[in-house]
């Protein structure tokens, strides 16, 4: 009996109990050379394994039988053979061997974009990113896999599922980088500007030691997303943001900074302008869509400010002065407003005048108080991990040996002497 047949039979009678589990790790972990010199010859072994039941020996075989180079006909078959393993594979025995687990995700997310069927790997790695958590504050490195597959096939709704989820535990800081970037590429494709403007933001003021594109990137387009949501950019990065970040981001994004400027201008032929002078580096970029929404923004932002000023006003008098090019075109820019929340009014189409109104919400619907309440748990509850993850790191040894390396030497004249006793 050869030893990959040997092993076979190992496999199948070793995946019974958690003990002999632990017992076929060790062996799979002695035979994973051999394994990978007989790479060519192990796929038809798969078909006696039950994924369900040997998954951690159908992992080590699954894994040595792709790590050669795919062709488009051999990654038509590996695809199915991998949905279906990550489908029945048992979670608890494949986090015996994540980086296993992991290898074969990528190169199936690699076969599908081989294929150019992004789609046909959305479901199943959200399978794999499910199983290979220890819990949904667990980022994982497929995280940022998932999240490619559902930007290539379309899929928003399906990356928003784990968007909403709180991360509180990385596995490489890479990961957390590219998680936060497509998932605010994802946002501002269902138009969650608040959601991607947090993300994007998570990624600039992340620590780093040396610039990255993907940060660079990421401020591109937070700075767009910004102009788009809040009307406004703040040219200055939080103070908690990287010293690499505050010296490099806004050299490196300059047409973005200046398009921004041109945007607090308020004069929209000035922005048109420079967008038009600017068309190929945003193409480049692949942002000249939300470059066109930027532009698009501006006069919903000259009419909001035009509801600080008024109470009524002529749809000619708001064409006119935000610069349109006729009432009609001002009534459909005012109707999208009010239904998309940005505005409070009314229209009245006999004689032309819009009234502008108040916000309506009083706070006392209990919609409105059930999302409060929620709102303050999740309040409450990050605030318990952000003290219990205070105390992990004031007791952590690496912590107090820099702290203390950069903590100023004192003479001891400096401190007030202590009374040897207390009279009382």
């Amino acid at each position: 009996m050869n030893s990959v047949e040997g092993l076979l039979t190992q496999i199948q009678g070793l995946s019974s109990t958690a003990s002999d589990i632990l017992s076929l790790q060790n062996v799979l972990k002695q035979a994973d050379e051999s394994l990978h010199a007989e790479s060519t010859r192990l796929l038809p072994f798969l078909d006696q394994l039950d994924p369900s039941k040997h998954s951690l020996g159908y992992l080590y075989f699954l894994e040595a039988c792709t790590a050669g180079p795919v062709t488009t006909e051999s990654a038509s078959s590996f695809v199915l053979i991998i949905a279906r393993f990550i489908s029945s594979c048992v979670a608890e025995q494949i986090r015996l061997a994540p980086d296993k687990f992991i290898s074969v995700c990528k190169r199936f997310k690699d076969q599908v974009l081989l294929l150019e069927e992004p789609l046909r790997g959305v479901a199943p790695m959200l399978t794999a990113v499910r199983k290979l958590q220890s819990s949904t504050e667990h980022l994982t490195t497929l995280h940022p896999e998932f999240l490619l597959l559902c930007l290539l096939a379309k899929c928003y709704k399906t990356g928003l599922s784990i968007l909403e989820e709180d991360i509180f535990e990385v596995d490489q800081p890479r990961d957390l980088y590219l998680y936060c970037y497509y998932g605010g590429m994802i946002c501002i494709g269902q138009k969650c500007f608040r959601k991607a403007l947090e993300l994007l933001h998570n990624v600039v003021t992340a620590p780093m030691s040396t610039i990255n594109a993907i940060a660079v990137e990421a401020y591109k387009k937070y700075i767009l997303v910004s102009l788009i949501h809040h009307g406004q950019l703040s040219t200055s990065l939080p103070k908690y943001a990287s010293g690499v970040a505050q010296r490099n981001l806004k050299s490196l994004c300059l047409s973005y900074i200046e398009l921004a400027n041109s945007y607090n201008n308020g004069k929209i032929a000035d922005l048109e302008t420079y967008v038009q002078a600017n068309m190929e580096k945003f193409g480049s970029d692949n942002n000249l869509g939300l470059v066109k929404q930027v532009v698009s923004s501006i006069y919903k932002r000259n009419i909001q400010r035009l509801t600080q000023t008024y109470l009524t006003l002529s749809l000619q008098d708001i064409a006119n002065t935000v610069q349109l090019n006729s009432p009609k075109e001002a009534e459909m820019h005012v109707l999208q407003m009010i239904q998309d929340g940005e505005i409070y009014a009314t229209i009245n189409q006999k004689d032309g005048m819009v009234r502008f109104l108040e916000d309506p919400e009083l706070y006392k619907t209990c919609e409105m108080i059930e999302h409060i309440d929620l709102s303050i748990q999740r309040l409450m509850t990050l605030s318990k991990k952000l003290t219990v993850m205070d105390e992990l790191i004031s007791c952590d040894p690496l912590y107090l040996g820099k702290a203390g390396r950069e903590r100023q030497r004192f003479d001891f004249d400096d401190f007030d002497s202590v009374p040897q006793r207390f009279n009382i």
